[in-house]
């Protein structure tokens, strides 16, 4: 099973370093939609098992 590649240039995903999941994982940002007035993000991270992602939130980009 292939998971979500966060460094597909369409995604836009970032890393972040401030925030880690609940077990230490890294956490990223990636772009729902794009060049909208209403852009909105969804925030992640894999796992908790090999062929999980964990979705933190969705939201609007500030």
């Amino acid at each position: 099973m292939a998971l979500l590649d966060p460094t597909y240039p369409g995604l836009h995903s970032h890393k972040y370093r401030s925030i880690h999941g609940s077990a230490g994982e890294d956490v990223w940002d990636s772009y729902v939609e794009n060049h909208t007035p209403s852009a909105w993000r969804i925030f992640w991270h894999y796992g908790p098992g090999s062929d999980v992602i964990t979705i933190i939130t969705i939201g609007p980009h500030a």
